[in-house]
């Protein structure tokens, strides 16, 4: 009986002999490593023209050197726990992929070590562009792209290194605190400062927003009380816990509330319904922050509604462009009244 022997699998020593070449810079090459060796655009692609010829199996890294570009697309989001990143999500998705781009996208929880990870993991698939949306220390993703040769844009935060889009918090947090003041004085028949509750001290879209709130406040005659102005992080159990600890050291509480976001809605609203200090009623609320379900509250809220689709117009035109000029972009958000 006749027996067939399995065809002898090729190797990177195979393929470094037919290309005359050594086997490491094979493995470079392949590994997409080759511009860091200094090793030959010509060499390189001889190596991977050979590889494919005797069908070794390229990765990733080794089959862009076929193209100019990988037209992949990448983008790191801090949180996927409200509408306002899930929206920017699919957006760009869908918006990359009107362009024949391919996206990739991964939640880095606010954790600027993992922020890194992601950046290069992503710029080892070879990505064209990289949009770091939200990012704790934005800067430091640019220069780690830049060694690259790959192009950052800064989205929701910005950096001061790259091309930014963000909201208009400033002229978002200046309307929804005079709408809610307003609203305060229409029912009460008294002005009286609002409660900030939420949000990170140190961030740029935060700041922006408590500086729109104090200014609300110094237009309408009113002096901001800075006890009330509490930046005690995103999470619900931070807003929960804050308003915990003002209760115990105050007889009465603010009878309106500037809310930096639905996730921190979550824990005021929570903490309302348990603690019973405002048995005659929910104070009127403004969320900096959008989401329908909110109108299940009532009528007593108003809402800042980030523009996403002209947010994500912004990022694609300034890819599109090719400009790397270090410009911030402000786009309006819609304030409405929810219910």
């Amino acid at each position: 009986m006749n027996r067939t022997s399995p065809t002898k699998r090729t190797t990177i020593y195979d393929l470094a002999e037919l290309a005359g070449t050594s086997a490491s810079a094979v493995s470079a090459v392949l590994n997409g490593n080759w511009k860091k060796r200094r090793i030959s655009a010509r060499l390189a692609e001889k190596i991977t023209r050979i590889a494919e010829e005797q069908g070794y199996a390229l990765n990733m890294q080794a089959s862009v050197l076929r193209r100019e570009r990988s037209k992949i697309i990448g983008m790191i989001v801090p949180k996927y726990d409200n509408r306002y990143f899930g929206s920017i999500v699919e957006q760009f998705e869908a918006l990359a992929r009107e362009r024949g781009l391919f996206p990739i996208v991964t939640c880095t929880r606010r954790d600027p070590a993992l922020e890194v990870e992601a950046a290069r993991a992503m710029l080892s698939y070879q990505v064209d562009c990289l949009i770091a949306t939200g990012a704790t220390d934005p800067d430091r993703i640019v220069d780690l792209c830049a060694a690259s040769g790959v192009r950052t844009v800064n989205l929701d935060l910005p950096g001061a290194r790259a091309p930014s889009v963000i909201s208009d918090n400033y002229g978002g947090a200046l309307e929804l605190t005079r709408r809610v003041l307003a609203n305060c004085e229409r029912e009460y028949g008294e002005k009286a400062p609002l409660l900030f509750i939420g949000g990170r001290g140190s961030d740029h879209n935060t700041m922006e927003r408590v500086r729109g709130f104090r200014d609300a406040h110094i237009q309408a005659g009113v002096t901001v009380d800075e006890a009330l102005v509490m930046t005690c992080g995103y999470a619900p159990e931070k807003a929960e816990n804050a308003m915990r600890q003002l209760a115990g050291s105050r007889s009465t509480l603010p009878r309106g509330m500037f809310v930096n976001s639905t996730i921190s809605l979550e824990g005021v609203m929570r903490w309302i319904r348990h603690s019973g200090r405002y048995a005659d009623g929910v104070p009127h609320l403004g969320c900096f922050d959008w989401d329908p379900f909110v109108a299940m509250l009532g009528d007593h809220i108003e809402m800042v509604r980030q523009d996403v689709p002209k947010m994500l117009e912004a990022v694609f035109d300034i890819i599109d462009s090719g400009s790397t000029e270090r410009t911030v972009v402000k786009v309006p958000p819609i304030v409405e009244k929810i219910g």
